[in-house]
């Protein structure tokens, strides 16, 4: 679908930044996959995890006027841990950062691994030193009297030395998910969240680590039974009793706490009847929904599939307003996917902070980009040539559409499709975020962190 208008929009989208490694190489070290992306409340701030548990905080940079971010602070956020009576590792990989609403100076951040959560608190920590005391060698004892040391004794004075980010874990939420923790979400009321694994999500306290209540449990009393699991879960972004969550079966249901202790039986199903005709072996895999989100006023719901992403209004569950179609031309190489894993990629989506353009990544390191309410798409290209392109001041910063422009050292590793299309599945975008105030976005390729702006 490219049409005049998109061309237009090409022209507003252009690189920014890019973070990480910018040289050739594919040894990329597995640690230092991006696997997480959020943006704060403000947007001034954005946090990336990896598979090699450090969270990694960005900040804006006020002296520059375009939009750009600079190096914040690095932690260690989760190890790898071994259970013992189910012989499990457990990686030290971030499946997902939430930022706490800012009460004061430090900030708060929820990060999860698949077993264990943690709120870490972030701040400036002032280092502090003695400068002057009244330390006396033998020399400078005073003679005479005892106990008579004239004039010479005087109080030590600390000075301020530096200033450092310091990280400290404040909270441990443990041992409340017997399954892997997909994702977490924090309530309006900036007093609870919901962690939400395989069949179960957890409602908790932010100020209590050692209880959770559970709301949602889907797990059969027979395990051979079970059909469905759960993907994702969020909160309502203004109405602190709603919840969603959305499950491997392609439907979504919202949930409302006050109805009963358990949620999942007086939900609200969104969910759409399946083709009859389009079905096939593949069916249940590619409808299974990977990610979901509310828009800021909380009236729209976005869910990613495998190949679409679909915008559903909160009020009209039998069918989505609109369904769009990432990339449809991979229906004919399903098989070929199954073989090499990539049907259960996990691509997130997200709203923008005005909720009238929705983003979701793809293979070729691809953005895409569409109108909430139109047929406009953009589709952006994380790429590091594009890099290359601003540091040599090139005007080809602006990041082109055509699929024709794609990087020809890496064109012995695409696959390609019936229409003419390159796929690189090596390069996806998996986890991306959008700045809740301005047309900035930030998506992860890899281990680089790459920023757009409008």
């Amino acid at each position: 679908m490219q049409t005049s208008s998109q061309t237009e929009n090409d022209s507003k989208w252009k690189f920014a930044q890019c973070f990480g490694d910018k040289g050739e190489s594919d040894d990329i070290t597995e640690a230092d996959i991006i696997s997480a992306v959020e943006f704060d409340h403000t947007g001034d701030y954005l946090a990336t995890g990896d598979k090699g548990g450090r969270v990694v905080l960005f900040e804006r940079n006020e002296s520059k006027k375009s939009c750009e971010y600079r190096f914040h602070t690095e932690f260690q956020s989760h190890e790898p841990e071994f259970d013992y009576l189910k012989s499990l590792e457990i990686e030290e990989k971030i499946n997902q950062i939430k930022w706490c609403k800012r009460q004061n100076s430090a900030h708060f951040l929820l990060s999860t691994n698949d077993k264990t959560i943690k709120l870490w608190k972030v701040y400036e920590r002032n280092l502090k030193t003695v400068s002057e005391s009244s330390m006396m060698t033998d020399v400078d004892m005073p003679t005479g009297v005892v106990g008579n040391f004239g004039t010479s004794l005087s109080m030590p004075k600390i000075s301020h030395q530096d200033s450092i980010v310091a990280a400290i874990p404040r909270r441990i939420y443990a041992n409340a998910h017997a399954y892997h923790i997909n994702s977490i979400s924090i309530n309006s009321d900036g007093e609870t969240y919901i962690s939400a694994d395989d069949l179960r999500v957890n409602l908790w306290n932010l100020d209590i680590s050692d209880q959770s209540f559970n709301i949602v449990d889907i797990k059969p009393a027979n395990m051979e039974e079970l059909t469905e699991v759960i993907t994702a879960a969020e909160f309502h972004p203004e109405q602190c009793n709603l919840f969603m969550y959305s499950s491997s079966k392609g439907t979504i249901k919202l949930a409302d706490m006050r109805e009963s202790a358990l949620c999942d039986q007086n939900a609200k199903v969104f969910e759409e009847p399946e083709d009859p005709s389009n079905r096939s072996f593949f069916s249940e895999i590619i409808s299974s929904i990977s990610d979901v989100k509310f828009s800021q006023d909380g009236r729209y719901i976005l869910s990613r599939d495998y190949l679409t992403l679909k915008i559903w209004d909160i009020n009209m569950e039998n069918k989505p307003l609109r369904t769009i179609n990432i990339h449809d031309n991979l229906r004919s190489k399903l098989c070929d996917l199954y073989e090499n894993d990539c049907i259960f990629d996990k691509f997130e989506c997200t709203f923008s902070g005005d909720g009238s353009h929705m983003m979701t990544g793809s293979y070729s390191n691809d953005i895409h980009i569409y109108g909430r309410d139109d047929e406009s798409g953009v589709t952006l290209q994380a790429d590091k040539s594009a890099f290359k392109a601003k540091k040599l001041g090139s005007s080809k910063n602006k990041i082109t559409m055509s699929s024709g422009n794609r990087n020809a050292a890496s064109m012995g590793r695409k696959m390609r499709s019936d229409d003419g299309d390159y796929m690189d599945y090596n390069k996806k975008i998996l986890h991306s975020s959008w700045h809740p105030k301005e047309n900035t976005i930030a998506v992860a390729a890899t281990n680089n962190l790459f920023i757009f702006t409008e």
